[in-house]
């Protein structure tokens, strides 16, 4: 049996890229009739066939959508995809995990190129415009877990101000006020509304906000770590750290661990979305809880009415959080101790 023609094959042919062939095979914007013509000859001469049976040719359909996520080293991102990949699944859309990478993020031209019926972004910035290039080309899309600072395009997010509050409230019922924060990057509504919506929280409940405390830094264990350690290094350090996810409180927990103290009777740390590893008996973290099945679920229902064309203007929903109340949290420290 001989080897299966691909669409590579077919591009090499014609001299053309492979989304050139993937374009002009379905007839799509962006392909001058010269260069559908020689596309369309090259597949006739090697009998090429488009291997994607699921595809509707007469509505111009691929049904696969892209969703794009941060690297999956960073744990929060797979328990985010496979919810979502679940929901597609059930509606008979295969996902395509695209990455953006330290070079930078993932551009236009590899959502818009016609392989994908809509895309999922869940890294996007607050000021990206990559969402109004995508509405211009006409592509449907959605973000999850991230908001843009003008709500033009349909959102699913956290109610990060709700948990913030949540946070605040089990604080002043220990006994906190020198309260440490580190939170993570300005450009991201997460992290912007996590920090905000505490900041807040904190000065309704009469607590200094104390600018000494704050840091801001990537979303990630190692500078979690770096963060907490310079924190506790201060010659008043904070009684307790709010973290603005939960891998940055387990860089925390590290930290402490690492200079000898004792959590909690020595230091408090509470973090931000629960995911799976923070349930473990070693970690036991307190968090807020974050539903990233009911995200998931009404993200892809977001986008299917735009795919189907029964909704088109942008809307933003948001999903409650609870606390979880593990083992991470105490009452503040009594004079003496090793805080």
């Amino acid at each position: 049996m001989g080897r299966k023609v691909t669409s590579f094959d077919v591009a090499r042919l014609a001299s053309v890229s492979q989304p050139t062939v993937s374009r002009a095979l379905r007839n799509l914007p962006g392909t001058s009739p010269e260069t559908r013509a020689r596309v369309l000859s090259a597949a006739q001469v090697l009998a090429y066939i488009p291997s994607d049976a699921g595809r509707n040719l007469s509505a111009q359909r691929t049904k696969r959508i892209a969703v794009v996520s941060e690297e999956l080293t960073n744990p929060y991102y797979p328990e985010l995809v496979e919810p979502l990949r679940y929901q597609l699944a059930s509606r008979d859309y295969r996902t395509v995990l695209v990455t953006d990478t330290p070079a930078g993020p993932v551009g236009l031209e590899a959502l818009a190129d016609g392989s994908y019926d809509g895309v999922v972004l869940t890294t996007t910035g607050r000021t990206s415009t990559l969402p109004r290039d995508l509405t211009e080309r006409g592509v449907p899309h959605v973000l999850v877990n991230r908001l843009l600072d003008e709500p033009e395009s349909a959102a699913v997010g956290i109610d990060n101000a709700q948990g913030a509050a949540l946070i605040t409230e089990l604080l002043v019922m220990l006994g906190h006020e020198r309260i440490g924060s580190i939170q993570g990057p300005v450009e991201t509504s997460t992290a912007r509304e996590r920090s905000a919506g505490l900041a807040r929280s904190m000065r309704d409940s009469g607590l200094r906000v104390r600018r000494e405390l704050t840091r801001r830094v990537p979303f990630s264990h190692h500078e979690g770590r770096s963060a907490a350690l310079d924190l506790i290094g201060t010659a008043q350090p904070p009684t307790a750290i709010v973290c603005g996810n939960d891998v940055v409180a387990m860089g925390v927990l590290s930290a402490a661990r690492s200079m000898g103290l004792r959590v909690p009777e020595d230091l408090t740390v509470i973090g931000f979305d629960d995911i799976r590893m923070a349930a473990w008996p070693l970690i036991n973290l307190t968090t807020v809880h974050c539903d990233l099945e009911l995200m998931a679920k009404e993200a892809v229902e977001l986008l299917m009415q735009q795919i189907d064309g029964s909704r088109s203007e942008p809307t933003v929903q948001r999903i409650p959080v609870a606390l979880r109340l593990r083992g991470t949290h105490g009452p503040l420290p009594a004079p003496g101790s090793s805080a």
